[in-house]
């Protein structure tokens, strides 16, 4: 039986720093199985903080250089990790940080050169998990459910809140998923306003009152009524969901307690638009697991249509760079690890590009 060892590397859009695991995945028959053995974060310093939330606006030549520093900055982070945990590795996996996705013009671009990468850390790295896909017409997202399907087939449903919130679910033997709207990312916009890095807990928003225009407005954007699949990201929430946050006046808890109730309120619509029968499960995991106020707000508006699952805080925590480093073992075997039937393309695919170490000649 065939053991993988690999790092998986994620940066979300909610910045909030690069997530690190270190899993082991292994086949029993015809079914994966995985274990997350080592896990870290690292925060980001406020000069890659901000470079990494601007890298929308900058140049070509510029967007270009932050490419090869970050990926540069990742091999260091990688190698550093493998180091102080004495890991045995056969690949490291990275989704890099996505700085541009507008898929219906062909565009997506995570940041974090794989060339740079592997050189810094000395390791085989796999990388660049959304290209093809948009290149195949599809929508390059969500690419977490191959995890969903392969891995944890016993949910009905799996959540993420992370900067946005996207769900996983089976129907007529498919694998379905999309973006479903905002999740974290306004509630950390709102709270860098008062210098507070975020909610912890949702204990702020709890405290807050309804703000019922703003709620309007929000539950009235036209991305909730388009069909899936579809994904949205940082341009949709620049766009069309800031203004409406800047132009409410009320208090920062009062914003923040109202976002939690539209982010709730979409969600039940789409996991109840799925007739969900029986005991459902919703297993949700991302930074949003962690708010408290969040969670609640989400189990009340979905009644008693589905239990929601908060798993262990290091699943939560590390779900994401887990399948990462899953969809490198897939690349690495030669396996599907995108679905057309989540993302739209016109056919499933093995994504992912590898890079070796460059041997410098002295």
């Amino acid at each position: 039986m065939n053991k993988y060892k690999v790092l998986g590397l994620m940066s979300g859009t909610s910045l909030d720093g690069l997530d690190l695991a270190y899993c082991h995945f292994w086949k029993k028959g015809v079914a994966w199985d995985f274990e997350i053995r080592q896990c870290g974060a690292i925060s980001y310093d406020k000069k890659l903080f901000e470079q990494l939330k601007n890298a929308i606006h900058l140049s070509e030549e510029e967007h270009l250089q932050l490419h090869h520093d970050y990926g540069n900055w990742l091999g260091h982070q990688a190698r550093d990790f493998i180091e102080e945990h004495q890991l045995q590795i056969d690949f490291i996996a990275s989704h890099g940080h996505t700085s541009h996705h507008r898929p219906e013009e062909g565009i997506t671009f995570q940041l974090g050169d794989g060339q740079q990468l592997a050189n810094a850390s000395g390791a085989k790295v796999i990388c660049d998990f959304r290209t093809l896909d948009v290149s195949l017409g599809g929508e390059g997202a969500p690419l977490v459910p191959i995890g969903d399907h392969l891995l944890l087939s016993e949910y009905q449903f799996c959540l993420n809140l992370g900067g946005i919130s996207n769900i996983s679910f089976q129907k007529n033997g498919k694998r379905l998923a999309y973006d479903i709207g905002m999740a974290n990312m306004p509630l950390n916009y709102l709270t860098e306003q008062i210098n507070l890095k975020y909610d912890n807990g949702g204990a702020l928003a709890r405290t807050g009152s309804l703000v019922p225009k703003l709620l309007e407005d929000l539950n009235a954007l036209e991305y909730y009524q388009l069909p899936y699949p579809k994904s949205t990201g940082y341009e949709w929430f620049s766009s069309e969901v800031k203004p409406l946050l800047e132009k409410t006046e009320s208090e920062t808890k009062n914003l923040l307690h109202t976002v939690i109730h539209h982010n709730s309120e979409q969600i039940a619509r789409a996991i109840k638009s799925k007739k969900p029968k029986g005991k459902s499960q919703v297993l949700v995991t991302g930074g949003g697991a962690l708010n408290d106020f969040f969670v609640e707000t989400l189990q009340e508006k979905l009644s008693r249509t589905c239990e929601v699952v908060i798993p262990p805080k290091k699943f939560i925590e590390y779900k994401e760079a887990m399948v990462f480093a899953f969809m490198g073992v897939l690349k690495h075997v030669g396996e599907i690890n995108v679905y057309a039937s989540v993302t739209g393309a016109e056919r499933d695919s093995s994504s992912g590009e590898i890079f070796e170490p460059e041997t410098r000649a002295d």
